[in-house]
């Protein structure tokens, strides 16, 4: 097996996956819409999106327990469209495990090698060698019920290694994990992913999830792609109101536009002030009604202000959460934007009351989209 640095880039073992030009038709209903990913060998995708996105529809078409309505699966250069579940060399660790609970650890992660019909010193050996990459070498001889719950998950992420499969589909691995339990997991699951190198898909709907954990994330609306991109693009530079609105949270503001070019843009706010922007997306011409979104953390506030030509607003509440300071300012259509700032920033929150200027950190920082 390749290794690699837990944090660098995956190791190259992994096939790649190409879904082209996939939909999905349930009857008249249409649960995944021409969607098409060309995913590299050894990455790590997440799939993302609300609930009936058809990220979970994807996620059966690749392992072949669904069959398209149109469109192809190719792993590796080759179409796997008429292979079935058990030939498609895909490894899955599902949201509940679905650990056997008569067999001990090492026999369940020995499983889909007997079932391949494996000979038994080879089934132990594989089994041990994938127990010690998930840190549970010791732990073979136990049954499932006498594992917490992330010592299950590594067993059910051992069994879907240990059939040496060229993909590894992980859906919602961590919905039954709590919170800090989560987070170590997640941290373990991108480890043995980077020390494996196997392409991965990982289908969720957590946010934070989705951009920590993946080199490309796939955000998916009513069975459309709506992006495909590493996530710091996802999140600073959305294609959609969509992704802008879904990923993380946004202040959104209506206006006209300006004046734009291919890289900037000026808006006249209905709440008063022009700001520079991002480019618009679309074919959007000047004096066109938009929607200019900013994030919390993307904003700066100023206590002196009373500019026409600036986003001007008072001061409602403020709140100390932790690390950082949240203001909630209303400005001049009586929309309510929150700022959020480190509090090495500000040391004391803002009084209600007090009047203040508001402007983007960076106008790449501003998105802007045509007026829903």
């Amino acid at each position: 097996m390749v290794s690699a640095s837990p944090n660098g880039p995956a190791s190259p073992r992994g096939q790649t996956l190409l879904l082209d030009g996939i939909t999905q038709r349930y009857g008249t209903s249409l649960a995944v819409n021409e969607v098409t990913l060309d995913i590299r060998g050894g990455e790590l995708v997440a799939l993302l999106g609300p609930s009936g996105c058809g990220k979970t529809t994807l996620l059966r078409i690749i392992a072949g327990f669904l069959a398209q309505t149109k469109g192809h699966v190719m792993v590796g250069g080759k179409s796997v469209d008429g292979l079935p579940p058990n030939r498609r060399s895909v490894g899955i660790v599902f949201q509940n495990y679905a650990l056997f609970p008569h067999m001990t650890v090492a026999e369940n992660v020995a499983y889909g090698l007997d079932a391949r019909g494996v000979d038994r010193a080879t089934q132990r050996s594989e089994a041990q060698r994938m127990l010690d990459l998930v840190k549970l070498g010791h732990l073979g001889d136990r049954t499932p019920r006498q594992l917490s719950g992330g010592q299950q998950q590594r067993v059910a992420l051992a069994r879907a290694l240990a059939v040496n499969p060229s993909i590894l589909l992980l859906d919602e691995p961590f919905a039954a994990l709590d919170k800090n339990l989560r987070l170590d997991m997640q941290i373990e699951v991108k480890r043995i992913q980077r020390l494996s190198g196997i392409t991965t898909i990982l289908v969720t709907h957590d946010q934070e999830e989705a951009l920590s954990m993946a080199d490309r994330v796939a955000v998916l609306s009513q069975g459309r792609l709506e992006q495909f991109s590493p996530p710091t693009e996802i999140y600073d530079a959305p294609d959609s109101l969509f992704v802008n609105t879904f990923v993380g949270s946004a202040n959104l503001l209506g206006g006209v536009l300006v004046d734009s070019d291919r890289s900037a843009g000026r808006v006249r706010l209905d709440a008063g002030g022009l700001i520079e922007t991002r480019a618009p997306k679309g074919d959007l011409q000047p004096g066109s009604r938009v929607t200019v979104c900013l994030r919390p953390e993307h904003l700066s506030v100023d206590p002196v202000g009373d500019d026409a030509e600036t986003l001007n607003g008072v001061v409602e509440m403020g709140l100390p959460l932790g690390a950082t300071v949240v203001h909630e300012i209303r400005v001049g259509d009586g929309t309510a934007v929150k700022v959020s700032e480190p509090r090495i920033q500000r040391t004391d929150l803002l009084a209600p009351g007090t009047p203040v200027r508001l402007a983007p950190v960076a106008p790449r920082l501003a998105s802007v989209f045509a007026a829903a």
